[in-house]
């Protein structure tokens, strides 16, 4: 059997090499491959969650992973429903989100890493969304790289793009590249496995799953076709010319100024160098100089375009044609606009983007004295407008701050470090707008609604908790005031602390969020949950009989139970020693935990070593009596 590491890379080379994928369905026989899957998986808080069927992640074993190979071998193995819930979204209304159970998910999470090694080198650069390495942050920064000088922007929006895709266009986009019959059922299978909401089951004819493992890269593979049709279609139409031509106004008072400054008229060359810098250097609306540029994130994609609105409208019914004709999608109309570049602003992943015009600020161009205007046609970006009340919000109450009431019951440090995380989030999402100062009202907001938190749980006043917890923080060479709290821990006291966040700008492409949850190296190096789990061994009892793993959701859940009793379980001080949220048990162990039983300290064996145990005494017991009958012979004789 081959390792999950020699398989993947096997695919991504095929990948790159753009060979379509043959028999790649015997693939999922690999155990490696499930256990490289179940070791990403099992982390998740989702994986506890239980979907139609009471089937998670607490219980998994070799022998359930065996079992799913050996359906999928025979082809037997089918996708259940996943159970459905709706999520409310910011400005109204729901999103679907499907839970499926968990072999479901490792199912799709063993074919997503098979699909995504192979279609990841095929993927463009525009793509952003579900992508390892890429999310929100890197397109941002291709578009204040990329998109300098545009005119209009097109905002493009999906309507329910997840819920929309169409299955047999989809599956005829994967069998372009997969001649393997049985992979693309397995796929068609996971797509029209329905759903149950309100206890009534559902039958999916489109769409795939939100909270599907394998639905992001689906997605992607079928949006793959609109970043080919834009960059390979849409952008060599609409790109033309290699630079603009001079502005006739702008040589010809360039003209007047050399003859004046010959002249020595110092008072006119002044008065005529301000009129010129009134008006562009270059012909803003010249027909032989057209530019077009693309980023696309998820479902939601932006174009900046320098030509005139009439061509904007074209591109965008152009794209709307495409996407009805080719992917059986419609744009959102309400979300779809054509906006100018200059005097408004383009929402996109939450930042308002915009060109910079600005002819009086000169700066000096690079490695010389000569000052240009060389701000203007520079992307912006930015924060929205009220989108900082909008968060301040969620603290106040008739426009004052409250308390939080839901984190009365926690510690001091617990309140302390949510608010801190919720701060540092939406801080460091906004690293790379210009004005993410005008974040320090949301942290004057939330430090009114921390301190009132702290005051109603311990019964005081606002200015004594101020007295009870400043602190002082350096960050970078700077001090700030900060509300602290020091822990002890097993490794000494720990200083948790709200503030000493600087608001200061990030330009983009230097500090980009590090989306890439793991290196390849370290992805398929065996973790301590895969070696225990192999060892087969209960680590309560020492059975190797029907070894399982039992999950608990988190380990400070675990001790804040227990806490306070003198006698604790067995399997509780053991996962605190451990400090794990896994225990590997035989079913015994585990049915007697889950019963709230008492585990025995070491069990009397099992049934095989029963066995030997009871040969050995027969043998033994054999032994002695012809030792016996032996005796009795010879002291028979001697009589």
């Amino acid at each position: 059997m081959q390792s999950a590491e020699h398989v993947l890379q096997a695919m991504r080379k095929l990948g790159e090499q753009r060979i379509p994928l043959t028999r790649v369905y015997r693939c999922l026989f690999n155990e490696d491959l499930f256990l490289t899957a179940y070791d990403k998986i099992a982390r998740n808080k989702g994986a506890l969650t239980p979907g139609t069927a009471d089937d998670t992640v607490d219980g998994m074993s070799l022998k359930r992973i065996r079992s799913i190979i050996e359906q999928l071998r025979y082809e037997r193995f089918r996708f259940r429903p996943s159970r459905r819930t709706r999520i409310p979204k910011r400005h109204g209304g729901s999103r679907p989100l499907s839970v499926p159970n968990f072999s479901e998910k490792l199912a799709q999470e063993v074919l997503r890493m098979l699909l995504e090694t192979y279609y990841e080198p095929r993927f463009r650069d525009s793509s952003h969304g579900f992508r390892p390495g890429r999310g929100c942050h890197t397109a941002l920064t291709s578009v204040k790289q990329q998109f300098r000088g545009t005119v209009w922007f097109i905002e493009g929006d999906i309507r329910g793009c997840f819920d929309e895709i169409d299955h047999q266009v989809l599956v005829d986009i994967l069998a372009r590249d997969i001649h393997d019959g049985r992979l693309l059922n397995l796929i068609r299978l996971a797509l029209e496995a329905g759903y149950v909401e309100d206890w009534q089951y559902q039958r999916t004819y489109s769409g795939a799953p939100q909270g599907g493992i394998l639905s992001p890269l689906l997605s992607n593979v079928y949006l793959h076709e609109l970043d080919v049709f834009v960059e390979d279609v849409l952008i060599p139409q609409y790109t033309r010319g290699q630079r603009r031509a001079p502005d006739p106004e702008y040589r010809r008072l360039g003209y007047r100024i050399k003859c004046a400054r010959a002249a020595g008229d110092d008072q006119l060359v002044r008065e005529l160098e301000q009129q010129r810098r009134q008006l562009p250097s270059q012909d803003t609306h010249d027909p032989h100089f057209r530019r077009l540029k693309y980023v696309r994130y998820c479902d939601d994609f932006l174009l900046g375009f320098i030509g005139s609105r009439a061509e904007a409208q074209a591109i965008k019914d152009s794209l709307s044609k495409f996407l009805r004709e080719h992917l059986h999608l419609e744009m959102n109309a309400t979300k779809t606009l054509i906006t100018h570049a200059r005097t408004e602003h383009a929402r996109f992943l939450g930042y308002a983007i915009s060109v910079y015009q600005a002819d009086d600020k000169l700066s000096p161009r690079t490695g010389t004295p000569i000052k240009t205007r060389g701000i203007n046609g520079v992307i912006r970006l930015g924060i929205p407008h009220g989108r900082v009340d909008e968060l301040a919000k969620q603290y106040q109450h008739n426009g004052k701050p409250i308390h939080e009431a839901r984190l009365l019951n926690d510690s001091d440090a617990q309140i302390i470090t949510i608010y801190q995380q919720r701060f540092r989030g939406v801080a460091q999402y906004y690293k790379y707008a210009v004005d993410r100062c005008r974040l320090a009202k949301l942290k004057h907001v939330m430090e009114i609604s921390l301190t009132k938190t702290l005051a109603n749980k311990f019964k005081t006043s606002v200015p004594q908790i101020y007295r009870r917890y400043r602190g002082q923080h350096t960050v970078d060479g700077y001090t700030y005031k900060t509300l602290q709290v020091e822990v002890p821990t097993s490794r000494g006291p720990q200083r948790i602390h709200w503030g000493a966040i600087p608001l200061k700008v990030v330009t983009p492409g230097t500090e980009p969020i590090d989306d890439h949850i793991q290196s390849s190296r370290w992805a398929f190096s065996r973790s301590d949950l895969i070696q225990r789990l192999q060892a087969d061994k209960c680590e309560l009892c020492g059975s190797h009989e029907s070894c399982e793993v039992h999950h608990i959701r988190k380990l400070a859940d675990l001790k804040k139970r227990w806490a306070g009793r003198k006698e604790k379980p067995a399997w509780v001080k053991r996962m605190i020693a451990l400090q794990r949220k896994t225990l590997v048990l035989c079913h015994r162990c585990h049915v007697d935990i889950h019963a709230g039983q008492p585990t025995p300290k070491k069990r009397k064996g099992s049934s095989g070593e029963l066995a030997a145990s009871k040969g050995a005494r027969q043998v033994r017991r054999g032994v002695c009596g012809c030792v016996l009958q032996a005796v009795g012979m010879e002291v028979y004789r001697r009589l």
